[in-house]
């Protein structure tokens, strides 16, 4: 089935300097534009992003500074990717809550005028996750071919969890049994606290993971704004979020 195109459609993906979709940067991006009639337009920009690219991002997609020292920056390509984009939608993976803001603020960054008020977003991933469940019953009847009975009871859903890992550990053969390669293989984040709220980045530091101060470091946050301690430690959240933040702010004292 095609697409029903009152308009062109520009799928896109950027690759960037990191997943903070306020600070990090642009270094890759690739589009294929289709237009009603059916023509098909695709092109890439390599990008210097201005800032070094982590060595934790250049190991997944590849790209180093070395790469895109002598490209063009997002300031220089940036009007020539809002024209191609102007009076488009869009289609991604993961685009409503990644490319499609990290675009939004490399335009703003550079003063670059883009109205996205007319358009319309596809996100494939949405698709996805709604057409086929991501929940426990889905996994026992994908990998233990059985139905899922008296689900929500622990102990079923206990049995059934054991069961998916043992079938895991068999179907693929790369993954290891080893349990602390697991823990580390299945670990969404390097969280400092069990909620999540806290995160250490690839060079050790504990950072913020919401809010206003996102990406930015605990220690150096609770020394410029000491109110934000205040303000979470007499908020709504987890013992252990504010026993990981009140032993960042004992260290620091002793330095």
């Amino acid at each position: 089935m095609r697409l029903k195109l009152t308009k062109p459609l520009v799928c896109f993906d950027l690759e960037t300097t990191g997943i903070n979709t306020s600070n990090d940067r642009i270094v890759e991006i690739s589009y294929i534009k289709t237009f009603p009639d059916e023509r098909i337009e695709k092109k890439t920009y390599l990008i210097n992003p201005t800032i070094p690219i982590p060595a934790g991002a250049s190991a997944i997609h590849g790209i180093f500074d070395k790469d895109v020292v002598d490209m063009p920056t997002f300031a220089q390509v940036g009007n020539e990717i809002a024209q191609t984009f102007k009076d488009c939608d869009f289609a991604g993976f993961n685009s409503n809550k990644f490319d499609v803001p990290l675009l939004a603020e490399e335009f703003h960054r550079y003063s670059i005028e883009f109205n996205w008020s007319n358009a319309r977003f596809i996100d494939a991933q949405v698709i996805y996750h709604k057409k086929e469940p991501r929940n426990l019953e889905a996994a026992y009847r994908y990998y233990c071919d059985k139905t899922l009975v008296n689900a929500h009871s622990s102990m079923a859903d206990t049995q059934a969890t054991y069961e998916v890992l043992i079938s895991q550990l068999e179907k693929y053969t790369d993954l290891s049994s080893d349990v602390q390669t697991l823990s580390e293989f299945t670990r969404q984040n390097n969280n400092a606290d069990f909620a999540g709220r806290i995160i250490i980045d690839d060079k050790g530091v504990e950072v913020f993971n919401f809010g206003k101060h996102k990406g930015k470091s605990v220690e150096q946050v609770f020394k410029t704004e000491p109110s934000f301690y205040s303000w979470m430690m007499n908020g709504d959240f987890a013992q252990n979020t504010k026993q990981v933040i009140t032993a960042i702010k004992l260290r620091s004292f002793g330095k």
